[in-house]
């Protein structure tokens, strides 16, 4: 019995000894929190576009030679199509996801077009527009560094028209006018950088309806210069735009 009191008490006093000579436990350090990135499109941009586009037109004669046509003739119908390449500036700023932004636009262009003239036997109509313009305001909603957005405010068109002879291509009669309409538009716009985007965009321009004064280029008919007749002209214009922005601003902001 006393051989067992004196070996359980050895055991107890050994064990807090050995104990206190056991390392420390090291330390772990937690890891870092994680870092989620969010765009952000608030800012002065800049940037250049390129893409093509359409504009239906419709030629109504009221007017020839200074005596009034009516009801007018109809003159006929076309396309004009081609490409376009440009340039516009904005600014933008966001509240939460939304973003509102205010543009301006413009471009070069070589949309043109021409019909039969229904009322002139060998004779074409031809339309070219080789400059546009758009301010407009935007709406949008980001997804981080993805924006949907619309738009919308005042286009400006450069026509330019002409009268010509099928069989040798010399114009009788032309025109130019700079007219204002409106415009509406949607685009989808990605961030791949803190201060890069790129993205793509419709526009919708309604130009409606104008009377359009032609001259004679002195070939037939009146001399050069003389007032030939007038048109009534519609059209709508359908364009379709690649888009690459650069955004003067600070980087991507992290949120924990």
């Amino acid at each position: 019995m006393k051989i067992l009191l004196s070996t359980v008490a050895f055991i107890a006093l050994a064990i807090p000894a050995s104990a206190a000579d056991l390392a420390a436990r090291p330390y772990t350090k937690p890891p870092p929190p994680v870092v989620a990135p969010i765009y952000d499109w608030s800012g002065f941009y800049i940037g250049i576009n390129g893409g093509g586009g359409s504009v239906h037109k419709c030629w109504d004669q009221n007017n020839a030679g200074g005596v009034p046509v009516a009801p007018p003739v109809a003159l006929g119908c076309h396309d004009a199509t081609g490409g376009t390449v440009g340039g516009q500036i904005g600014y933008r700023w966001q509240r939460a996801n939304w973003v509102f932004g205010v543009e301006a636009q413009g471009n070069w262009a070589d949309f043109k077009g021409s019909n039969a003239n229904l009322a002139f036997a060998g004779v074409q109509d031809e339309t070219k527009i080789d400059a546009f313009g758009l301010f407009t305001g935007q709406v949008g909603y980001a997804w981080n560094n993805v924006l949907l957005y619309v738009k919308g405010g005042a286009a400006v068109v450069r026509d330019k028209y002409r009268v010509f002879d099928l069989a040798t291509g010399l114009t009788l009669n032309d025109a130019s006018e700079t007219r204002w309409g409106g415009a509406v538009g949607a685009g989808l716009e990605f961030g791949f950088a803190p201060n890069w985007s790129v993205g793509v965009e419709y526009d919708h321009l309604f130009m409606g309806h104008q009377n359009v004064d032609f001259f004679s280029t002195g070939i037939v008919g009146a001399p050069a210069g003389a007032f030939a007749g007038t048109a009534r002209i519609d059209q709508d214009v359908d364009i379709g735009l690649v888009r690459l922005n650069y955004r003067f601003g600070g980087p991507v902001v992290a949120k924990y």
